[in-house]
């Protein structure tokens, strides 16, 4: 139980003994109404300012009851100013005889890992080459000038047509990659200007989508490549991303959308015309879907986990993903995401120093008997089907097997 001070939020600090608490009371306070969490031994009363939280109250949320303290580290580039906004939320301290971990987490993982990510921090890893992001972008910017230049050199016959939307669409996945080392903040060392480069490459915001309860998921994985990624940015994510975008009032985000479709569309309409224009648009987001689907699951989709809730935070990025072999091709394709692990483990660290981090990461794992799990390209995309095809069939015994 607590001792002394006051347990409610925002307590603020004084000359008094801070108030201390034991692990059996803090994991009471996990509940949706009711969270804190520690930090570094510190507890934190996180209730109300969770729903204010940038990374969204289901992340924080997650946390409520346990130790934070690595993923805390994991997300947050500038910690003195993060912490600004944590003193009014600390309430007191782990009592001296508690441990640092919760639910009997293993320490010697914990202290380890620790000890990585000091060394990578010794070895500069989380420091970024600008001149390697700029090419990225100098990439996107050469293939819109050469999509444009073929249409316009070799007019609107079908294999200039079809030529064209591959390059757009390449050029389209290369900035959904570059889009993401800007939203992980892993670029500028200040958080605003990271922000500011992601709006201006992407511009839009993704959100998921609840299952459908009708459809044949048994049969899923013979239909995903027809209906799945086809339907994922040409229809849904085009339409959800507007209306949310109007729905919340995010006037900033929809510019910065409205600016991709004006650019392409006064590009595109003397060629094609406005309906032209449109389902080139759909075509091109159509190739585009398939690259962002298949990259995006190979590395989550596959993944058995069972049912461990409390984990620390190496064991748990490790059961949850897998990479994907290296190679400068699985590099420029999958935007470096085929070092899923590395970037799970330091999702603030810049991509194009993953594969240096991953030796030290693959030397823990080897200590302490945790799998590391890296696939050929080819099995990571057969395994897609495989684990739609097995999930499909626990949906049939579910459902229509009762």
């Amino acid at each position: 139980m607590g001792k002394g001070g006051n347990q409610g939020e925002g307590a603020t600090e004084r000359e008094a003994p801070m108030a201390t608490f034991s692990w059996e009371e803090i994991q009471k306070h996990n509940l949706r109404t009711d969270k804190w969490l520690v930090i570094d031994r510190k507890v934190y009363n996180i209730t109300k300012w969770s729903s204010r939280h940038p990374g969204g109250q289901r992340v924080i949320g997650h946390y409520a009851g346990e130790d934070a303290t690595d993923a805390f580290l994991a997300f947050h580039r500038d910690l003195d100013f993060v912490r600004k906004f944590m003193k009014p939320l600390l309430i007191g301290e782990l009592a001296p005889e508690e441990p640092s971990q919760d639910h009997g987490k293993n320490p010697q993982i914990t202290e380890d890992f620790r000890a990585l990510r000091k060394a990578a921090e010794d070895m500069n890893l989380f420091k970024s080459n600008h001149l390697f992001f700029l090419l990225l972008l100098a990439h996107i910017i050469v293939m819109e000038s050469i999509a444009w230049f073929i249409i316009f050199y070799f007019g609107n016959g079908w294999i200039p047509t079809i030529i064209t939307a591959f390059v757009l669409a390449t050029s389209q996945a290369q900035a959904g990659w570059l889009q993401h080392d800007y939203g992980h903040l892993s670029v500028f060392k200040k958080s605003a200007w990271n922000h500011v480069v992601h709006k201006f490459i992407i511009g839009h915001l993704k959100y998921g989508k609840k299952k459908l309860k009708y459809l044949p998921y048994n049969h899923q994985h013979k239909y995903f490549l027809l209906i799945g990624p086809p339907m994922l940015i040409p229809m849904y994510f085009q339409y959800q991303i507007i209306t949310t975008m109007i729905s919340r009032r995010d006037w900033v985000d929809l510019a910065w959308a409205m600016s991709y479709y004006a650019r392409f569309f006064i590009t595109y309409v003397p060629f094609y015309g406005i309906l032209g224009a449109v389902l080139f648009l759909n075509f091109i987001r159509f190739l585009e879907s398939h690259w962002f689907v298949w990259v995006t699951q190979m590395n989550h989709l596959v993944m058995e986990i069972d049912h461990e809730p409390y984990r620390d935070w190496f064991s748990s990025q490790l059961v949850a993903t897998c990479n994907v072999e290296q190679s400068f091709f699985n590099d420029w394709f999958s935007g470096h995401l085929n070092f899923q692990i590395e970037h799970h483990l330091f999702p603030t660290m810049p991509r194009h120093n993953l594969h240096k981090v991953a030796p030290l990461v693959k030397s823990l794992c080897a200590k302490h008997g945790i799998k590391y799990q890296e696939k050929p390209l080819l099995r990571a995309m057969l395994d897609i089907i495989r684990c739609l095809k097995k999930s499909g069939e626990l949906w049939l015994d579910a459902y229509l097997h009762k």
